[in-house]
């Protein structure tokens, strides 16, 4: 069997090792282009049987991450390894951004970035659940949008 090439492989380009396209991760509009991809792939929903709610919960809490992380970088902070809203919604307060209610409730989503995602002892989600947390995830990435407008200069 042949095991799948590694990222790292497959961007040597010519002997040098070679970046995958898709944008700088100091550019705060590529990290909500990525938030956008991941809202519209959890606002699809249920499109056949085999997708789980627990699976479009997991892309409306990676909106909401990398929303908020948008807007860390939008700041010259490092993004930091963690998937805690929660977290990140204090680091902002901390930089003096104004958090909406809206926003504040997207700690809520936090389970979603792990145990939801895995077989195991997690309550099923429910449509109720998933449709809020699509709903937050929309109010957070429209909410990081309004502040991030300007175009990205390095």
């Amino acid at each position: 069997m042949m095991s799948a090439p590694s990222s790292a492989r497959l961007f040597v380009k010519a002997g040098k090792f070679m970046p995958p396209e898709g944008g700088s991760p100091g550019d705060p509009h590529e990290w909500l282009r990525r938030a956008r991809s991941n809202l519209a792939r959890s606002s699809q929903g249920q499109v056949t049987p085999d997708v789980l709610f627990e699976d479009a919960c997991f892309d409306a809490q990676q909106a909401v991450e990398k929303a908020l992380k948008a807007l860390l970088v939008s700041r010259g902070v490092q993004v930091p390894r963690t998937h805690a809203i929660g977290e990140l919604i204090t680091m902002l307060a901390d930089l003096g951004f104004d958090i909406p209610a809206d926003v504040q409730e997207a700690s809520a989503l936090t389970d979603y970035a792990v145990a939801a995602r895995y077989p195991g002892p997690s309550e099923p989600v429910l449509i109720e659940d998933y449709e809020r947390a699509v709903a937050i995830a929309m109010a957070v990435v429209s909410w990081a949008s309004g502040i991030i407008t300007a175009p990205f200069e390095p």
